[in-house]
């Protein structure tokens, strides 16, 4: 299945969606969506018999300042199952991995995207990542902190405008203590967030 193809099937299951090919893209077929349908179309790509685009393998970030919109988030994905059985040359067909990558554009004094976690919980952590270094948030997020630098750092360190080159007194920084009955807790409040995540997607697969 061609780029084209992809767009068709997306297209048709989410039709309010801004979508288009990114022809510059050489190494890989590439998709553009606006943020305020992100989630449906990964939902898409991710059920939709034809495309079953089930692996995350990144999320990612760049920034264009001083173009507007200033950040682009790229995510990347891989499809693992019989969507992509691909023949080889006079041969039997074979399971083959096929990749996309997915790109949508947050302006830069309103630098969020909806968060991926309910499509892909491998988000979690690579979304993370991207608020940690570029300072991108990502509305209903469950656990949106730094991961990466301490909790006290000021700044985003891949942000163009950085200040790379001075000399500064980093923050001050100590391990985070927490007591047992704040731990326990903590156990308790994850494993109540993965059964809901858990039966989400269930709905989401017809279950």
């Amino acid at each position: 299945m061609d780029v084209a193809a992809v767009l068709d099937v997306l297209r048709q299951a989410v039709p309010d969606a801004a979508l288009d090919v990114a022809a510059e893209s050489t190494d890989m077929p590439t998709v553009r969506v606006d943020r305020e349908h992100l989630v449906d179309v990964c939902r898409t790509l991710r059920n939709h018999p034809q495309l079953q685009f089930a692996f995350l393998a990144e999320v990612t970030a760049t920034d264009y300042l001083p173009v507007e919109p200033r950040f682009e988030l790229v995510y990347h994905l891989a499809c693992l199952g019989p969507a992509y059985a691909v023949p080889e040359a006079g041969g039997a067909p074979v399971d083959r991995p096929a990749r996309l990558r997915l790109k949508t554009r947050a302006p830069g004094d309103d630098a969020w995207v909806p968060t991926i976690t309910s499509v892909w919980p491998a988000a979690n952590w690579l979304e993370r990542e991207v608020f940690d270094l570029f300072g991108v948030t990502f509305g209903g997020h469950p656990d949106l902190r730094r991961v990466l630098m301490p909790e006290d750092w000021e700044g985003y360190p891949l942000r163009k405008d950085y200040p790379v080159q001075i000399n500064r007194e980093t923050p001050a920084w100590s391990p985070l203590q927490v007591s047992a009955e704040e731990f326990a807790a903590s156990v308790r409040a994850r494993q109540e967030m993965a059964r809901h995540q858990a039966g989400a997607r269930r709905r989401d697969d017809g279950g």
